[in-house]
């Protein structure tokens, strides 16, 4: 497939699916959605008492490239703080509007969303599942729902 929004890379971190389901009792929960297209994600954290990620889980009900994003955040996400996630969502915000370099290690695997520069009603869809962390650090822990 040439489609560069269906690259072979994009459809393997959407097939594999990290993190997919849901935790227990998590103690965040942010979700997302994106009412253009119908796309929602939500996604439950454990967190340390720095505020860093010990567990994630992901549950997107939404495109390829959604679900590809939630795959590759929750496959990376563990260890890293809100600051991080912040920083993944400017650089590859930036990587998608100006043709960018992508995110760096350990988030260089969002480098496969480089096709979906010139697409930009797609571009909410790849950031959504960073939204959905960002939402769930907005709360407070053990106040998830």
């Amino acid at each position: 497939m040439s489609d560069p929004l269906y690259r072979k890379e994009i459809l393997r971190w959407a097939a594999d699916a990290h993190g997919a389901g849901r935790i227990a009792k998590p103690d965040l929960v942010g979700i997302a959605h994106n009412p253009t297209c119908g796309d929602k994600v939500t996604v439950d954290l454990t967190v340390d008492t720095d505020g860093r990620v010990l567990d994630i889980a992901q549950e997107a009900k939404a495109c390829v490239l959604t679900q590809a994003s939630a795959s590759i955040l929750a496959d990376r996400l563990k260890g890293h703080s809100l600051e991080d996630v912040e920083q993944l969502a400017n650089d590859t915000a930036r990587m998608l509007a100006a043709n960018g370099a992508p995110p760096a290690a350990p988030f260089d695997p969002y480098a496969v969303f480089e096709g979906a520069v010139t697409y930009r009603n797609r571009h909410r869809c790849v950031l959504l599942p960073i939204e959905a962390v960002m939402n769930a650090f907005d709360q407070e822990p053990n106040q998830a729902a």
